[in-house]
């Protein structure tokens, strides 16, 4: 029999900025309304949409080798959402790789929901947050990749 406690929710969000542009990825673990774990990463130059499939790739990934066993996904991107339902065709060719890896990655759970909702949830936020700190620190590190050896702060 299933507990509610084996359920992890999951909070994704992918930010890019630009379009495409500079990119990352994050995701907010809970069990019982508390927060469990979280991650996020740097991507590159891509696109919106393809960070936030990111995003639930590496949170699918990581809930899996947690041990998880069903899962609820939120995400703030209605188009993903409704493309991994199957609401939506996914036409974009560099989508198609992206939503074929999560169908792989779903097989692997007895159990997973997908549910949009607003970006304005309190953990949709914090995701975007952790998104934005890893692209600022990326562009800080660009900036001082840039400064001349002999103008750099020893």
């Amino acid at each position: 029999m299933r507990t509610e406690q084996e359920i992890l929710e999951i909070y994704t969000d992918g930010a890019s900025r630009g379009n495409p542009g500079d990119a990352a990825w994050a995701y907010i673990f809970c069990r019982d309304g508390k927060i469990v774990g979280s991650d996020g990463g740097f991507l590159g130059r891509t696109t919106n949409n393809q960070a936030e499939y990111h995003a639930v790739i590496h949170a699918l990934a990581a809930a899996h080798k947690a041990g998880c066993s069903s899962f609820t996904l939120y995400s703030d991107s209605e188009l993903v959402i409704r493309q991994i339902r199957g609401e939506y065709a996914v036409r974009s060719p560099a989508l198609a790789p992206l939503m074929a890896r999560v169908r792989e990655l779903q097989q692997r759970f007895h159990a997973g929901r997908f549910t949009a909702v607003p970006r304005t949830h309190p953990l949709i936020a914090a995701a975007d947050r952790l998104c934005n700190e890893i692209l600022d620190a990326h562009a800080r590190s660009e900036r001082e990749d840039r400064i001349p050896p002999s103008r750099q702060k020893e």
